[in-house]
C-alpha cells in the first residue's frame, strides 16, 4: 500500500512524533506571523535517510489549524501518490517530491508566499543584498529562480529542484511566485524562513526611502553569513520558545 494512502495511525502510536510536533508548530507560527497564503502552501521533513520519505501538511488545510496527527507521510519514488483518498495537494507533490527525490540534503523544505519576500520575488532583480546583519546571512546563500513557469506540478518541480544542488543554497526565491527555503532540521528551515523574510523586509521598506543603501562589502557580507552559519543552538532554541508559547496557549497542536 503506498504510504501517502495509509491511514492515521493512532495517536499513542504515531510515528515520527517529535517531527510531527515541531512541524505542527512551525506551520501554526508562520500563521500567526501572517505568512501563510489561506489554505495554499506547504512544509516537508524528511524521515528516512536518503530523504525520499516525508511529512507533509494535508492538502488545504489552515496553516493555524494543523497538528501532530494530521500530517501525511508520503514516498517521492510511488508514482500513485496522487491517486489514494489522502493524497497531498498537487503542487506540493510536485514541488516537496522532486526535492526530496533530487536534493537528498534538503531535509526540511518549506515553500510560502510571504509578503515581503514575493515582493522580492517581483523585482526585475530578485536578489537580496547585504545592507544589514539578517540579509548579510543570506549572502551567496540563495539563488534567483527566473524561469517561473506555471503551478508546481511535477515538472516545474523537477525544474525548481536543479537550482538546489549546492549545498551551500539554502534559499530560492521563486521569481514571480515566492520563496522555498531548505534546512536539516524544522528548526534549522524555519528559522531561517523567519530571518529571510524579515531582511526581504528590511530591504524593501529601505527601497521604499528612495534614499542609497548603505551594502556591506561581500568580504564582510561572507564573514557575517558564515558567523551565522556557525552560531550554536539559535536556530533550535527559537523554535523551543515557539513551542513553548503554544504549549501555553494552544496545545492542541501536539495532538
Amino acid at each position: 500500500m503506498s504510504i501517502a494512502r495509509l491511514q492515521k495511525e493512532p495517536l499513542t502510536n504515531l510515528p515520527f512524533y517529535e517531527e510531527r510536533v515541531d512541524l505542527a508548530c512551525a506551520f501554526r507560527w508562520t500563521a500567526r506571523l501572517n505568512m501563510h497564503e489561506a489554505v495554499a502552501n506547504h512544509f516537508s521533513l524528511a524521515v528516512n535517510d536518503d530523504g525520499t520519505q516525508f511529512l507533509m501538511n494535508p492538502n488545504q488545510v489552515h496553516f493555524s489549524r494543523i497538528k501532530a496527527s494530521d500530517m501525511l507521510m508520503i514516498d517521492a519514488n510511488d508514482p500513485n501518490t496522487l491517486a489514494g483518498p489522502n493524497a497531498p495537494d498537487p503542487t506540493a507533490w510536485g514541488l516537496h517530491g522532486a526535492i526530496h527525490r533530487n536534493v537528498p540534503h534538503a531535509r526540511c523544505v518549506m515553500h510560502v508566499h510571504s509578503i515581503h519576500a514575493t515582493v522580492l520575488a517581483s523585482l526585475a532583480d530578485s536578489t537580496l543584498p547585504p545592507i544589514d546583519q539578517n540579509s548579510a546571512m543570506f549572502f551567496n546563500r540563495h539563488v534567483v529562480d527566473a524561469h517561473y513557469g506555471g503551478l508546481a506540478f511535477e515538472e516545474e518541480g523537477e525544474r525548481c529542484s536543479q537550482l538546489l544542488t549546492d549545498p551551500k543554497v539554502k534559499v530560492m526565491v521563486m521569481g514571480n511566485h515566492g520563496v522555498l527555503v531548505i534546512g536539516d532540521t524544522v528548526a534549522d528551515a524555519f528559522n531561517r524562513m523567519f530571518y529571510f523574510e524579515r531582511a526581504a523586509e528590511t530591504y524593501i521598506k529601505a527601497l521604499w526611502t528612495g534614499r542609497p543603501l548603505r551594502t556591506l562589502s561581500d568580504a564582510i557580507a561572507e564573514k557575517a553569513a558564515s558567523e551565522m552559519d556557525d552560531y550554536p543552538g539559535q536556530a533550535e532554541r527559537h523554535l523551543a520558545e515557539l513551542k513553548a508559547i503554544l504549549d501555553e496557549e494552544e496545545p492542541v497542536y501536539r495532538n
